[in-house]
C-alpha cells in the first residue's frame, strides 16, 4: 500500500470548493502601477512596501505624509511627448493651405496628494509648444498653463463606492468617439466640473456638470471657462453577459455663438447615446449610436451618428486581428429649411480615425478594414484602408474636428475618397513608448474640383512617463 505524504493527504481531504475559496481569499501580490495617459488614474500607494521601490527616484513617487497611515502620501510625476509631423496638405490643401513639417512638444508635471484613504488633491501643469508650424491653433500650442486641479473624495460603503470630484478635470467615454481627453492633438481637453460616481455590483452611475476649458496662448495661466460653453451629463453603465459593457447617457451641450454652414447663434443640443461593447472568445466588438435634438439660433437641430468596431483575433503566430470599422453621421440635407442636420461630434479624439486629421465625424459614411499583428511582445503593427462618402451631397466634406472643406457643400458626388494607413507602436520599457504613423488620402472629384488635392501625412513620436 502506497502512503501519501502528509501534504497530499490533507489536500485530498479538503473539498474542492474550500480550496477554491482559500485561493480566492489570498490577496494578489502588489505590483507597480503602469504609466497611464491619464496620470491621475495611477495608484502609487503600493510603494509603501519598500521592496517595490526598485527604480531611481522612487522616493519621489511615494513621499509619506504620516508614518501611521500608508495611504497618506504625495506622488510626483511627469510626462514628456515629442512628435514630428509632416502634412503635405492639411484640409486637402484648400484655402491656401501649404505643405508643412514641424515638431510639437508636450510637457506635463503633476503632484498627487493623498491626505488619507478618502481625500486627495491632484494638480497637473502642462506646457505645449509647436515649433516651425505655419498655422498654430489652440489645439497646437498652450504654453505654461494649468491643465488639472481637483479635489476628490472616495468612500466605500457596504453596498457600493462613492467618488466625487470638484475642480479642473478631464473626461473620456468608451472609445472616445465623442467625449475624450483629446490626446491626439498637442493640447488636451479639460473641463471645470463637479463630478459624482456611484458604483455598486455590476452598476455604475455617473453625473457631472461642466464648463469646457477654452485655450489661450497670450500669457501663462490664461486658460479659462465660462457660462458661454457648458456640458452636463447623466450616465448609466452595467456589466452584462459576463464582463460585457452596456451603457447609456444623456448630455446637454450648450454653446454661445455657434457657427455652422446653415445656422448661426446659440446652440443647445440634447444628446442621447447608447453603447454595447465586449468580447467573446476571439471576437471583440464596440457598437455605439447617438441622437441629437435641439436648436442652433433660429434653426432646429436634428442629427445622428453611429459607430461600430469589430475584430477577430486568430490563434496564430503574431496574434493577427482582422478588424472592420463602420461609421456614419448625418449632414444637413436641405439648407435653408430651418432644420440643421449636421452632426456635432462634441469632443472627439484625433486617434479615432487617423492622426492626419483628414476625416471629421460629420456628414460621413466611413468603412475601414484593418489588420493588426504583434511580431514581438511590445510591438504592434496596424495596416488599414479607409473608404469615405458623404451622407448627403447638400452638406460639406468635413475634416477634424468638425471643419467644413470650402467649396464642397451642395456640389459634386457623395464619394469623398480613400486612404491607406500604417501605424507602428512599440514600448521600449515601462516608461518609454514610440509610434510612427503614415497616411495617404486619395481625394475624389468633389474635393479636387474645390481646389483640393490628395494628401500625405507622416508622424513619429516618443513619449516618456515617470
Amino acid at each position: 500500500m502506497r502512503v501519501l505524504p502528509l501534504a497530499g493527504a490533507l489536500a485530498l481531504a479538503v473539498p474542492a470548493h474550500a480550496a477554491d475559496d482559500a485561493a480566492a481569499a489570498t490577496p494578489a501580490p502588489a505590483t507597480r502601477p503602469a504609466i497611464q495617459s491619464n496620470r491621475w488614474a495611477e495608484d502609487w500607494s503600493v510603494l509603501a512596501d519598500p521592496k517595490l521601490r526598485t527604480e531611481p527616484f522612487d522616493s519621489l513617487k511615494y513621499i509619506p505624509l504620516w508614518a501611521s497611515d500608508p495611504k497618506s502620501y504625495v506622488s510626483l510625476g511627469a510626462t514628456f511627448r515629442q512628435r514630428f509631423e509632416s502634412n503635405d496638405a492639411a484640409g486637402f490643401g484648400t484655402a491656401g493651405t501649404r505643405s508643412d513639417s514641424y515638431f510639437i512638444q508636450r510637457l506635463q508635471v503633476h503632484a498627487d496628494v493623498h491626505f488619507d484613504e478618502n481625500w486627495r488633491a491632484f494638480v497637473q501643469l502642462e506646457d505645449d509648444r509647436a515649433f516651425d508650424k505655419l498655422v498654430v491653433t489652440s489645439a497646437d500650442q498652450d504654453r505654461a498653463d494649468l491643465r488639472l486641479a481637483f479635489l476628490e473624495y472616495t468612500r466605500t460603503f457596504a453596498d457600493g463606492t462613492l467618488k466625487a470630484r470638484v475642480g479642473r478635470q478631464d473626461f473620456l467615454f468608451d472609445l472616445q468617439r465623442f467625449v475624450s481627453s483629446r490626446d491626439g492633438p498637442n493640447v488636451r481637453q479639460s473641463f471645470d466640473a463637479i463630478w459624482a460616481d456611484w458604483e455598486t455590483g455590476p452598476w455604475r452611475f455617473i453625473g457631472f456638470v461642466s464648463r469646457p476649458v477654452q485655450y489661450f496662448d497670450v500669457r501663462p495661466f490664461d486658460d479659462r471657462s465660462n457660462d458661454q460653453f457648458r456640458f452636463s451629463t447623466v450616465r448609466v453603465e452595467r456589466k452584462v453577459l459576463g464582463g460585457n459593457e452596456l451603457s447609456g447617457y444623456y448630455s446637454l451641450y450648450e454653446r454661445a455663438g455657434a457657427k455652422y454652414l446653415d445656422a448661426l447663434g446659440d446652440e443647445r443640443r440634447h444628446v442621447f447615446d447608447i453603447r454595447f461593447a465586449g468580447k467573446a472568445e476571439q471576437i471583440d466588438w464596440d457598437l455605439e449610436a447617438m441622437g441629437q435634438l435641439g436648436e442652433v439660433g433660429a434653426s432646429t437641430a436634428r442629427a445622428w451618428a453611429v459607430g461600430a468596431r469589430a475584430g477577430y483575433t486568430l490563434n496564430a503566430t503574431w496574434q493577427p486581428r482582422l478588424g472592420l470599422q463602420f461609421d456614419a453621421a448625418s449632414g444637413d440635407n436641405r439648407p435653408g429649411d430651418g432644420v440643421l442636420g449636421t452632426f456635432n461630434p462634441l469632443f472627439p479624439n484625433g486617434y479615432y480615425f487617423t492622426l492626419a486629421g483628414y476625416t471629421g465625424y460629420a456628414n460621413l459614411v466611413h468603412l475601414k478594414p484593418s489588420l493588426t499583428v504583434s511580431p514581438a511582445a511590445r510591438l504592434k503593427v496596424m495596416a488599414a484602408a479607409g473608404f469615405q462618402w458623404r451622407e448627403t451631397t447638400a452638406d460639406a466634406v468635413y475634416v477634424q474636428p468638425s471643419n467644413p472643406v470650402p467649396g464642397t457643400a451642395g456640389t459634386g458626388s457623395s464619394w469623398t475618397g480613400a486612404y491607406g494607413q500604417l501605424r507602428v507602436d512599440y514600448a521600449f520599457d515601462a516608461h518609454l513608448t514610440g509610434a510612427v504613423e503614415a497616411v495617404h488620402f486619395e481625394v475624389g472629384d468633389t474635393i479636387r474640383n474645390a481646389g483640393g488635392r490628395s494628401s500625405s501625412y507622416l508622424g513619429a513620436q516618443l513619449q516618456y512617463g515617470w
